[in-house]
């Protein structure tokens, strides 16, 4: 059974709504993808953005450890600085650039202190085929305006919502089988720690524009579409400051569990096609 408490139960702001509602669920296994993720405006709601990042993930561990359940937590690739040119892996330093950043790091380290079994997945520039994200904004955008400019010079990969979803219950169902009646806690054992879950491959934010309105030239010959210029950072200031080097490893996602992330332009199509197969 699932349970997904609304916010009007689950508020990640009140650390006595968490504990009420650990303590009437009772959870085996807590999966937890809730974030303060306003990037820019974290600058100016530091409190807001701890509170929710960097609180929050204790307190759930800290319930989680009372009961003997695990914790899956879900991170970024802001907690680096961005240096260099090769993917991060789990053990290099941090050294975030903004408060976001600082404050999702904070929350990994929280929740690690507590004791409780754990997995946190630091994760990169997530999409959906619907909802707010980028491959929502660049497609809409790009039937609206002559011209978009789009930086080039920020490297990772775009990462599927619905491929982490897929981990998720992957994940789940590794640790479970076999699992002869062994609390959560016990199953993930000294498989506690970091992991690395982002698109494999790589790109910039203007290879993945690109290819979004490809997409979109490719069903509708006869629109217009806006042409994607690129551009550098240092012409696009935002108020949180961006990693140039997003790259992350995900070698220990795949040695320990098994599961290897999809090419990133293997999800972006897929979830192009989703999109337009619900616009009809």
């Amino acid at each position: 059974m699932v349970i997904a408490p609304p916010r009007s139960e689950l508020d990640l702001n009140d650390a006595a709504s968490i504990r009420k509602t650990m303590l009437a669920v009772r959870p085996r296994w807590v999966v937890h993808p809730g974030a303060y993720t306003a990037v820019d405006r974290a600058e100016t709601e530091p409190e807001s953005a701890h509170a929710v990042n960097a609180v929050a993930p204790g307190i759930l561990g800290e319930e989680a450890k009372r009961i003997g359940a695990a914790v899956i937590a879900f991170s970024t690739d802001y907690v680096f600085d961005g240096s260099g040119t090769a993917p991060w892996n789990e053990t290099d330093p941090t050294g975030p650039l903004n408060v976001y950043g600082k404050t999702k790091l904070d929350g990994e380290r929280a929740l690690a202190a507590t004791g409780a079994a754990h997995l946190i997945f630091r994760t990169s520039w997530v999409y959906s085929a619907n909802g707010k994200s980028f491959l929502g904004t660049i497609a809409k955008l790009a039937r609206e305006k002559e011209k978009l400019s789009i930086i080039n010079d920020q490297h990772g990969a775009p990462t599927s919502a619905l491929d982490l979803a897929a981990m998720t219950t992957y994940l789940l169902r590794w640790l479970e089988d076999g699992g002869n009646g062994q609390s959560a806690e016990d199953l993930v054992g000294n498989n506690s720690g970091i992991y690395h879950a982002a698109g494999s491959g790589e790109a910039t934010w203007f290879d993945f524009a690109k290819r979004i309105v490809a997409d979109g030239k490719a069903r509708h010959p006869h629109q217009v579409f806006a042409e994607i210029l690129p551009i550098p950072t240092v012409e696009y200031p935002t108020p949180a400051k961006r990693p140039l080097n997003s790259r992350l490893d995900c070698t220990k996602l795949r040695d320990v569990f098994g599961w290897e992330m999809p090419l990133w332009t293997k999800s972006v199509d897929e979830a192009l096609a989703s999109r337009s197969a619900t616009a009809g």
